[in-house]
């Protein structure tokens, strides 16, 4: 049995994202606002608020990187940042193919190198988020892939519109068993596993 904590009264449709120990939720809101709050202590009110500026479109979905360091934002105008999660500044931004009527989601990959999203061309594009350009682009085979997920411990991540894809690197690549990062040669050769 689930019972719920308390309840944040804000305007329109904020996009909430918890950081993987739990301990701190963000909270992305209308205008550019990212408020960040102590679990523990969510009715004392946010400890830290950034501006994001520049994009005036709402924030439809919010991630933290496995290592809590960085801040993935998703605009309905199909624009992706990256942000410092301590300090708010952006870090990089990239900007995705219109879709229409479908949100887009963006992840990080498990090492939080790399950011990978679909596109309203139906493509699936991974950004280095350190050189801050595009270091692969797949078609995915499914319409506009409007899902990702990374497996946590793999190099292997699945797409999903109507139809699920699951995406790993090519055999002759020289990826080990166990996952211990990603680079861009990898995802370059990602084929689709199953769909």
């Amino acid at each position: 049995m689930h019972c719920f904590q308390g309840i944040l009264r804000l305007r329109g449709r904020p996009a909430v994202a918890y950081d993987q120990q739990g301990l701190v939720f963000a909270v992305a809101m209308e205008g550019g606002a990212i408020k960040l709050f102590d679990s523990r202590s969510y009715d004392k009110g946010p400890f830290d608020t950034f501006l994001v500026g520049g994009d005036t479109a709402e924030v439809c979905d919010i991630k933290f990187s496995n290592d809590g360091k960085s801040m993935l934002l998703t605009t309905t105008n199909n624009n992706v940042y990256i942000l410092d999660a301590y300090g708010g500044e952006k870090r990089c931004g990239f900007s995705l193919e219109p879709s229409p009527g479908t949100t887009i989601e963006a992840t990080f990959t498990p090492d939080g190198r790399y950011m990978v999203a679909g596109s309203g061309g139906g493509n699936i594009h991974a950004w280095s988020i350190e050189m801050k350009n595009e270091v692969a682009c797949w078609s995915s085979h499914i319409a506009v892939p409007a899902c990702l997920k990374w497996a946590p411990h793999r190099a292997m991540f699945a797409a999903a519109s109507s139809v699920l894809t699951f995406w790993i690197p090519d055999n002759d690549s020289k990826l080990k068993t166990e996952y211990d990062g990603t680079d861009a040669e990898t995802l370059a050769q990602s084929q689709p596993l199953l769909h």
